[in-house]
């Protein structure tokens, strides 16, 4: 990430619908993607400057369209607006020589979990992705544009895994071994299970806990952030996404794998927020959530260790084997998964009501 300095970053505020005052900027290392800055004002934190990774984000225009047609019905006393600041031409965003930027509101008192061990918040998570979907139920899905073309294709994924395969060193390839035999045999089980058919909807698509804001006096959960992925999708990749964070109690890149956790009662505890407002899912969809809770860690498995592989090109990392490990601690969790399908099961039958 290039740290820009004071005078660019006010400079790059000039051309937004803003009062022109001191701001001060904070940079945030948050995500792995964009260059992320805190604007404050007499210490008062204001908004959220991003400058939009282009070479992720090809098509700045739609996923800018993405984002402002969604905060447009995500509308309701039970969730917390943001809103874009738009530019003195009345744009979404801004682009000069240094990229593309963008200015959001800051939600004040809020604050972010990478992990929980709390029922509260599994429960306050549930509710706010079922809020989140409940709103955009009946949103026209041809107006969005795919922001990253297959996201969640397992088939994509596979094809990125074997060509990393192919041109990666031995010296790596020997030192993931665990974790390519066990991307091989979970493809082919995967595969096996894949839903036949399931309603195609308007989806967050990167549902981990922290790109949920929670009240820092209340704890309830006020909103989802982080909507560069808003495009069409199914709901057990929101569903998935939200489970490998929320129920497994350690950090993604987690080395001991001993720590590494399905736990029940948190997964109760979402499940419970789901269901605690008025049906808005089909039975087909109940159906896929024990397939997506496997799929979804799986998926930014194989993601992490194809980078790996490819000398980490895609993801931001600390050190060099960092990928690997967030690859072989998803994996675990993935395998965990696995063993309680039957248990996931049961549980949604018998909590979640069919639309």
């Amino acid at each position: 990430m290039r740290i820009y300095s004071q005078n660019e970053l006010t400079c790059i505020l000039k051309h937004f619908n803003l009062e022109q005052q001191d701001y001060t900027f904070k940079a945030l290392h948050i995500g792995y993607i964009n260059d992320t800055y805190l604007v404050s004002l007499d210490g008062r934190s204001e908004y959220i400057l991003q400058r939009i990774n282009h070479g992720v984000f090809e098509d700045v225009d739609g996923l800018m369209g993405n984002i402002d047609n969604t905060l447009n019905h995500l509308i309701s006393k039970e969730y917390c607006k943001v809103e874009l600041i738009r530019t003195l031409s009345d744009k979404t965003y801004w682009s000069e020589e240094s990229g593309y930027w963008r200015i959001m509101t800051y939600i004040k008192n809020s604050t972010t979990h990478n992990t929980t061990t709390s029922p509260e918040i599994a429960f306050e998570a549930g509710k706010i992705i079922a809020t989140f979907h409940a709103l955009l139920a009946n949103i026209d899905k041809d107006q969005y544009v795919d922001t990253i073309p297959d996201f969640h294709s397992l088939d994509l994924r596979e094809e990125q895994f074997k060509k990393a395969l192919s041109t990666s060193s031995t010296e790596k390839q020997e030192i993931a071994k665990e974790a390519i035999l066990f991307a091989n045999e979970m493809l082919s089980q995967l595969k096996k299970m894949a839903p036949k058919v399931v309603p195609i909807r308007i989806c967050h698509n990167d549902t981990k806990l922290n790109n949920i804001l929670f009240s820092k006096e209340t704890r309830r959960a006020l909103c989802l952030i982080d909507l560069d992925t808003l495009m069409k999708g199914c709901f057990h990749y929101d569903f998935g996404d939200a489970i490998r964070t929320i129920v497994n109690t350690a950090p993604e890149d987690e080395k001991d794998l001993a720590k590494i956790t399905f736990d029940k009662e948190l997964f109760e505890a979402f499940i419970q927020g789901l269901a605690a407002k008025s049906p808005f899912l089909s039975s087909e969809e109940l159906k896929a959530l024990p397939y997506g809770a496997i799929l979804m860690p799986f998926l930014h498995g194989i993601r992490a260790l194809t980078d790996y592989l490819n000398n980490n090109t895609y993801y931001k990392v600390s050190y060099e084997n960092q990928n690997l490990d967030r690859c072989l601690s998803l994996f675990d969790f993935t395998q965990k998964a696995m063993d309680e399908l039957e248990y996931m099961k049961d549980l949604i039958t018998a909590q979640i009501e069919p639309l």
